[in-house]
């Protein structure tokens, strides 16, 4: 049975979350990791990125080169980036134990929620992690339940739950409006484009599991 493992780790100590400092404090999502040869391929989403900032930080890094922008949408711009394979950080643990990344989000700090086949993939990354001294916050570590699949069917990050559930609960999808967006944002302590960025993708996301 596969396990699930979601940690917390803050952006000094993960490689690419230092390689992406410049883009500015604004929500970012790692998409997908696609490993070719020796390397990894990371794609990843930034809300209204710093540009110039974001290229001076992934110089500066060593750790990613080759960055380029793929698409924009809504003031969300995709990227792709090549590992320079320099450093072995916790993207190359993740893809030598065969994890799965099923979230990948940062806005203060990077939050994972990582899917591996059995317990002892689990901990080889445990180990890989430990060995390259990679400093992870583990948060909960369980198998994928029928009542964990029920929970987590539509794949949102807790952010995004978490911003739709106060939308409902403060009326913002009544008919008049009874709370706008600032409010909600403030509630949370984050920006109104940070809201509606995850408040917005979050619906997406259950949208999509419902009518695809």
């Amino acid at each position: 049975m596969s396990v699930i493992v979601e940690f917390t780790i803050e952006k000094e100590d993960f490689a690419l979350g230092q390689a992406f400092t410049g883009a500015g404090d604004v929500p970012i999502e790692l998409e997908e990791v696609v490993p070719i040869g020796n390397t990894v391929l990371p794609f990843f989403w930034i809300v209204n990125p710093d540009q110039e900032g974001l290229e001076a930080s992934v110089a500066e890094s060593g750790y990613v080169e080759n960055l380029v922008q793929l698409d924009t949408l809504d003031g969300q711009s995709l990227y792709k980036a090549t590992w320079t394979g320099e450093h072995e950080d916790l993207l190359v643990g993740i893809v030598e134990t065969e994890g799965t990344i099923l979230e990948a989000t940062a806005t203060e700090n990077w939050h994972f929620i990582l899917r591996f086949t059995d317990h002892d993939h689990v901990g080889q990354f445990y180990n890989f992690c430990t060995d390259h001294e990679i400093p992870l916050h583990i948060e909960r570590v369980y198998t994928l339940t029928e009542e964990g699949l029920r929970g987590r069917m539509f794949g949102l990050t807790n952010e995004q739950r978490e911003a739709i559930v106060l939308a409902l609960k403060r009326g913002y999808f009544e008919i008049p409006r009874e709370v706008e967006m600032e409010a909600l944002a403030g509630e949370l302590d984050i920006s109104q484009q940070a809201f509606s960025e995850r408040l917005w993708r979050g619906l997406a996301k259950v949208l999509e599991n419902l009518f695809q």
